[in-house]
Formats: C-alpha cells, sequence, structure tokens
C-alpha cells in the first residue's frame, strides 16, 4: 500500500495505519518561530561579531583559541536564519532551491554540535587548568589547543554528512506545485534516518554532556575546598577569579541545559513517534510532542548568542585582575610577586584576557 503524500509540518502518516495520516495543526509556527529566528539572527550577528574581533585583536591564548571557533560556528549559523525566516512567514513554501534547503538544515545541526563539542573542549580546559593547573601549563601548548579545534570542526563535519542527504525538498500540501524544505527526512527514509538520528543524539550530546558535567562537579568541588576558610595556610591566590569561576560554571551548565537538553529529549521522542506511529499513542500523542519539539528547536538556535556570553562572563582581565587580586589579598610583599606572577600565568590559559 502507498503512503499518501505529507509534509514535515502539516500531515505526517503513520506507519501502523498507512492507509490515514496525522493531521497536525502547526499555524502557531508561522508567528512565533520568525520572531525567534529574527530574535536570535540579530543578536548572534552582533555579539558574535564583537567577539570574534576581539579575539583577533589581543593575544592568543587557549581559552580565546577555544571562544574564537566558538564564535565562528555561531556566526556561520546565523547567516542561515534568514531563509528559514522568509520560509517560516510563506507558510512553510522553500524559494531557494534543493542545494540551499539542504545546507541550512546541515549548518543548523552543524552549528548545533559544533557548539557542544567546543563547550565540552572548554569545560575539559577549565577542569585540567583548576584541578591539575602545574601539569596543565606544562602539557597544554596552544598548538595542542589549535590541533584540538581543528580535530572539532573534521569531526562534527563527519558526522554531520549524511544531513546533506537527508535533508531536502519535498511536495507541500497546498495548491499549485510548492515544496517545503524538511526538517529530518521524508517519511521513506525514516527507516534509515532514525537510527544515525539515536547515534547522534548520543555520540554528539549524551557523551559530551556527561564529560561537561563530570568536568564541572569536579571544578566547582575544587574551587569549594581552596575558598573554604582555613583550607589553605595563608591568603588564597587567585581568590576574585575562582569565585567568579563558580558564577560561571553555573552560568554555563544552565545554558547548556536550557539549550541542548529539551532540544535531544523532545527531539528523540518525535522520531520514535514518527518511526512507530500509533502504536506509541497515535496522532493526539504525536501532535503535542510536534508542538514540543518545535518549541525547542528555537532554544537549541538560541545557543547561538547565548555562547557569547561566555565572553562576556569569563573577561576577567588577568593581568589587571592581578593587581586588584594583590591588593585585595593582601599577598606579602616578598613572596608576592613570584607567587602572583605564576597565578596570572595559570589564570591566563584559563582565562581570555580582555580590555
Amino acid at each position: 500500500m502507498s503512503l499518501p503524500p505529507s509534509t514535515p509540518n502539516s500531515s505526517l502518516p503513520t506507519p501502523s495505519d498507512p492507509g490515514s495520516g496525522c493531521q497536525l495543526d502547526e499555524s502557531y509556527k508561522h508567528i512565533f518561530l520568525p520572531i525567534c529566528y529574527l530574535f536570535t539572527f540579530l543578536l548572534s550577528l552582533g555579539l558574535n561579531s564583537v567577539v570574534l574581533m576581539r579575539c583577533l585583536r589581543h593575544p592568543r591564548n587557549p581559552s580565546l583559541v577555544y571562544m574564537f571557533n566558538l564564535a565562528l560556528s555561531d556566526l556561520m549559523y546565523s547567516f542561515s536564519l534568514p531563509f528559514l525566516i522568509a520560509s517560516y512567514i510563506s507558510r512553510d513554501q522553500w524559494l531557494f532551491g534543493d542545494p540551499m534547503c539542504r545546507l541550512v538544515r546541515f549548518l543548523f545541526y552543524f552549528n548545533l554540535y559544533c557548539s557542544i563539542f567546543f563547550l565540552t573542549c572548554i569545560s575539559y580546559h577549565r577542569y585540567r587548568g583548576i584541578c591539575h593547573p602545574m601539569r596543565t601549563m606544562r602539557v597544554e601548548t596552544l598548538r595542542w589547543v589549535r590541533a584540538t579545534c581543528v580535530l572539532v570542526w573534521i569531526l562534527v563535519f563527519t558526522l554531520m554528512t549524511p544531513i546533506l542527504f537527508f535533508a531536502r525538498t519535498g511536495p507541500l500540501d497546498g495548491p499549485g506545485d510548492t515544496v517545503t524544505c524538511w526538517d529530518d527526512a521524508l517519511d521513506e527514509d525514516l527507516p534509515r534516518y532514525v537510527p544515525y538520528g539515536v547515534f547522534l543524539h548520543i555520540a554528539g550530546f549524551f557523551l559530551p554532556f556527561s564529560i561537561t558535567a563530570w568536568c564541572y562537579s569536579r571544578v566547582v568541588r575544587t574551587l569549594w575546598r581552596t575558598l573554604k576558610k582555613g583550607a589553605l595556610p595563608g591568603p588564597i591566590p587567585g581568590v576574585t577569579q575562582r569565585r567568579k569561576s563558580i558564577r560561571t560554571i553555573v552560568t554555563i551548565t544552565l545554558l547548556f541545559t536550557l539549550c541542548f537538553f529539551p532540544f535531544h529529549i523532545t527531539r528523540t521522542i518525535f522520531l520514535a513517534m514518527r518511526a512507530g506511529g500509533a502504536a506509541l499513542g497515535g496522532c493526539r500523542a504525536l501532535e503535542v510532542v510536534a508542538v514540543c519539539y518545535k518549541v525547542t528547536r528555537p532554544l537549541a538556535s538560541a545557543n547561538a548568542f547565548l555562547n557569547a556570553l561566555l565572553y562576556f562572563l569569563t573577561k576577567e582581565p588577568c593581568g589587571r585582575g592581578g593587581n586588584r587580586g594583590k591588593k585585595e589579598e593582601q599577598v606579602p610583599k616578598q613572596e608576592g610577586k613570584k607567587s602572583q606572577l605564576k597565578e596570572n600565568q595559570l589564570w591566563g590559559n584559563i582565562y581570555p584576557s580582555f580590555p
């Protein structure tokens, strides 16, 4: 039996009942999504341009290298948003051809997983810098960090390549021969796409998220111990930066969870229900999950400008911060110069130094 024509936005046939389809009312997204994507486009374009320009103007350190690559990925994605905005305003009509459809969908997932992997690299970098500082100063060089960034770009590109084959234009229900740009895959491609999507969620999100959570839990524990009164003899070096570290880590974790976790959970359920059909809850359940999935997509896209907050939250000027810390912590003059020099070098590797 042949499946009836469908679009990813209005009609999703259920494999368990191939003679009928689930008619989903998604008219809300023609207003909600363009507003969200326009907001994301403007903020991402402005904030990431500032981050890139400042990263290029100042001396490089490991944090700056990661931040530069993160901002570059976000800026690349922001250039694809006007095409999506135009498509949703046109009520899902795609006017830009099949190659651009594939590129726009590719850039969304490419940016999403570049962000996740670079945030994981930053998390591991801070874990090593705070929990194993001396070893990090000896081992982690700019060349090593740059090689890691190149590896991330290659790895994410390799993981995202199938998107260029699955994403494509398809018929749109309505008058004429109008087409839409499919969000994930055509229904006939689902048997191949679902295993790939599940693998992508595990390798691209849940594994990096677990690493990030473990790194930050160790960092918070180490910082908390050093900040406890009497934990270390004498004044605590870098106390101002360490307090700021805890606030930054909490903020990054919340942003990470807000942008990526809801999207991957709802998308996993959505793909499973598209593949399983009525056997997994029927059309009503599919409609609820589809709404949740569409709402979490703008949250995932918001990482394109929320990542820039890392720049503003961690731009503690280490050179001047060291002088302020010297006053605040009253490091003895005889030992202050050497210890402060080492401390500034260490924290300069962990935090970018900006004016």
